[in-house]
């Protein structure tokens, strides 16, 4: 692992003797790298002595004819001078770990020598200057080639940076094509693929066979002969080359030759000066030898002029190759000067392009000046936005938090509010059986209608105006008379055959006055209808058995403090029928659909048959209806026998039969409730039982219920699931879903308001006063506090 560590943390520099390039690529390392601690491998590719020439002062001179010494001082030269270069390239790392690696390098296999030292050392990032790849022969393009080809070549864990000039630059290829940009998508460089790369070769040195070659590509003979042209050019290139190094150092030879020939001349001078002290025989012998001195220098003279001659022959062939050559470049130079028209008139084409292209910039510029102008307005009013959001948030959660504290002591409220109810409900229920007797006396004059005002006040017996019963149609329409909501039942010929019984009935129920007994407001001769005082939360059977158990108003379901409530009350009202005088009454068809509860749950019973004649069995009938309906109200089911079986099997299988809807019923209370309805079921068997009897056991009943609310336990608030009464639409008298204020300031449903001022009415429902106009404004406020309280609710049954 710390070996991984140590390689991912070096980064290796391909470089050369080019000290400026260096300096650039070596100072982009550092700067692309700077906040790292790295290791600087400087990869350095040193300029060798080549094989075949050495490069001195008077130019390229062959290795052969350079002596060894001067090779050697040439070799000790040039390390000196790299080694000057290395040492100036780690002083420039400064503080930055440096290693260094010489490269020997040679052209034709220096890519393949990176490849694999790549591979060798694990290389993960590598720098490397375009000029690296630059070797010292006349194949410009071929450092573009290399780098391309270390590009394909290296491994795929490998990062390649190419650096051209101190920059980034990218290598990109298509179109059998390879182009080095830099960051701004400009070429740099451009290297075609190795056949064009040798096309254009040949059209540079052979122009006339390459004008061919493009215009009939599929001629083999051309392409071949100037495939053989190329190479004995190159092999003739080489030839003159020698010849040219072989030329300069013969002309040094011919120059020592001469001045040995001067320096022989003078001495054969004086030795001629000399000879005349000499004798005779002296003279001759020095002559000799003198003679084949000069017949040796007349055979070196010819040997030498022979070899003149080849020479000159030499010189005769390289110069006719030359000018050939001359004349092929004159040709491509021709050809340039034909074409330089039409490239004159690309790079016109070209600039116009390019103008077009700046013009075109300036545009987009200027569009992106206003989109970032309108970027920074949009920006500048989302932060206004932002701010006014937030301070509007902050004030949503103060009114929350008074809210909640609203709420709390509303609830507090209506706590205190349920116990003093509870009270002035008990104080009732107990003078209602003493004072009984009075109120069947009549003392109040009820209101005898016109036919015209119930017409009016039902929208003539609208549909709208109708209240329905198990989903049923009734005969009982809601209205408004005096600003009092009433229900008007309506009695056929069925019900009251003729106006004496009518006027009966009318009697029996303006004498029958009690709290827990439905009460007669008014009566209409005319239209043979009854007006009663108005139930709000309908009758018993619509909550305890709707269609649906998860339905709207089973959800609003009566918890079983109020359920206890219901009992005591339907209790003391059949006691106050039971004794009523002179004549006792008994109801006859006592079930949930004649029980009816007000605003505050209080039940009230409704539908007694005018009496005819009372015996004991009526009013045990009676007692046995009680018992049911204390049954039902216990399992919210329309059978008795769970309970019956339930008390029977175990007690505590009585918890599975009760309703859930009502809460958690104390198991004492339930047991109790459970054995009063299953001994009104068996008042048979009883004889002594009676209603009196049933009213003391429902009021120890229902006073060990208030002590239990009172000391908290299983408290359940029956107005959690009960709606204010502004919630409720003054004409439907149920919740509104969308509320709209009316010209009297009061909040409607819209649809029964629309259907109120269609029927041609421009008086207000609640104060019967003349509206101003019919505008109807939507009730935000009030609708979003409805469907609050709505969501609290659905919340709590879950």
């Amino acid at each position: 692992m710390a070996i991984e560590m140590e390689r991912n943390n070096k980064v290796y520099v391909a470089i050369n003797s080019d000290i400026h390039d260096g300096f650039l690529t070596l100072q982009w390392a550092l700067k692309r790298w700077s906040p790292h601690s790295i290791t600087i491998v400087i990869l350095y590719a040193s300029n060798n002595i080549c094989k075949d020439y050495v490069i001195t002062p008077m130019g390229k001179l062959p290795r052969g004819s350079v002596n060894e010494e001067k090779l050697k001082d040439l070799e000790k030269l040039e390390e000196a001078k790299n080694q000057n270069i290395l040492w100036r390239y780690k002083v420039f790392c400064g503080n930055v770990k440096v290693e260094a690696i010489k490269i020997e390098r040679y052209d034709e296999s220096i890519q393949k020598f990176m490849v694999d030292l790549i591979y060798g050392l694990k290389i993960t990032k590598l720098v490397m200057s375009l000029t690296f790849m630059k070797p010292s022969s006349w194949k410009s393009r071929s450092a573009i080639s290399g780098s391309f080809f270390v590009h394909r070549q290296k491994p795929e864990f490998c990062e390649l940076f190419i650096i051209c000039g101190g920059k980034l630059v990218f290598l990109r290829e298509g179109n059998n094509e390879g182009l080095i940009e830099d960051d701004e998508g400009i070429m740099v460089a451009k290297s075609r693929s190795m056949r064009q790369s040798f096309r254009d070769l040949v059209v540079k040195m052979f122009p006339e066979n390459s004008s061919k070659l493009l215009k009939n590509q599929s001629d083999l003979s051309s392409s071949s002969t100037s495939n053989i042209e190329f190479d004995q050019w190159e092999k003739y290139k080489k030839e003159i080359d020698n010849y040219m190094c072989q030329l300069l150092s013969s002309n040094f030879e011919e120059i020592d030759d001469f001045v040995a020939d001067e320096i022989l001349h003078k001495n054969i001078i004086t030795e001629l000066v000399m000879a005349e002290n000499m004798t005779m025989q002296e003279k001759k012998e020095a002559l000799r030898i003198k003679f084949l001195e000069v017949k040796e220098a007349i055979q070196l003279s010819r040997d030498e002029a022979k070899s003149h001659v080849e020479a000159q022959a030499k010189a005769q062939w390289a110069i006719t190759l030359c000018t050939r050559r001359a004349e092929e470049i004159d040709g491509c130079i021709n050809d340039e000067l034909a074409r330089k028209p039409d490239l004159k008139r690309e790079l016109d084409a070209t600039k116009d392009e390019l103008s077009e292209l700046h013009t075109e910039v300036e545009v987009t510029k200027s569009k992106l000046s206003s989109s970032f102008e309108l970027q920074h307005e949009l920006s500048t009013k989302m932060q206004l936005s932002s701010v006014a959001r937030s301070r509007a948030e902050v004030q949503v959660e103060k009114l929350l938090k008074q809210r909640m504290d609203t709420v709390q002591e509303i609830e507090e409220f209506r706590r205190q509010r349920d116990v003093l109810r509870r009270r002035i409900t008990f104080c009732r229920e107990k003078d209602a059986i003493g004072n009984a007797s009075m109120l069947i006396e009549p003392r109040l004059e009820y209101k005898e209608f016109s036919a015209a005002e119930i017409r009016t006040a039902t929208d003539g017996f609208s549909n709208l105006m109708r209240l329905k019963s198990g989903g049923d149609w009734t005969d009982v329409y809601k209205a408004k008379l005096h600003h009092t909501s009433v229900a008007i039942k309506l009695y056929s010929s069925a019900d009251v055959d003729s106006e004496d019984t009518f006027q009966a009935k009318v009697k029996f129920l303006s004498n029958m006055r009690h709290p827990h007994m439905l009460s007669m407001i008014g009566y209409c001769s005319e239209l043979r209808c009854i007006v009663f005082e108005y139930m709000h939360n309908g009758c018993l059977r619509d909550i305890l058995f709707s269609g649906t158990r998860g339905s709207k108003r089973r959800n609003k379901g009566l918890n079983w403090q109020a359920r206890i409530c219901i009992v005591a009350n339907v209790c003391t009202g059949l006691c106050f029928l039971h004794h009523a005088k002179p004549t006792p009454v008994a109801h006859g068809n006592l079930n949930p659909s004649k029980i009816l509860l007000d605003h505050n749950y209080m039940a009230k019973i409704h539908g007694v048959r005018t009496p005819l004649s009372c015996d004991r069995s009526n009013m045990r009938s009676d007692i046995r209806a009680y018992g049911n309906l204390v049954l039902q109200i216990l399992t919210g089911r329309n059978w008795a026998g769970l309970v019956e079986e339930a008390i029977m099997m175990d007690q505590s299988k009585l918890i599975e039969v009760l309703d859930p809807m009502a809460g958690e019923w104390p198991l004492d209370i339930a047991l109790e409730l459970g054995r009063i309805g299953i001994k009104c079921l068996s008042v048979h068997e009883d004889k002594e039982l009676n209603m009196s009897n049933l009213a003391r056991e429902m009021e120890k009943v229902k006073k060990l219920a208030d002590e239990i609310v009172a000391n908290g336990r299983n408290l359940d608030d029956q107005d959690s699931t009960e709606f204010p009464n502004f919630f409720l639409c003054p004409i439907l008298q149920e919740v509104m879903k969308n509320p709209h204020v009316a010209a009297d300031g009061f909040s409607y449903e819209l649809e029964a308001i629309e259907e109120w001022l269609k029927n041609g009415r421009d008086t207000s429902p609640m104060t019967n006063l003349r509206l101003k106009d019919n505008i109807l404004t939507p009730n935000h406020s009030l609708r979003a506090l409805i469907q609050d309280s709505q969501k609290k609710q659905s919340t709590s049954t879950r």
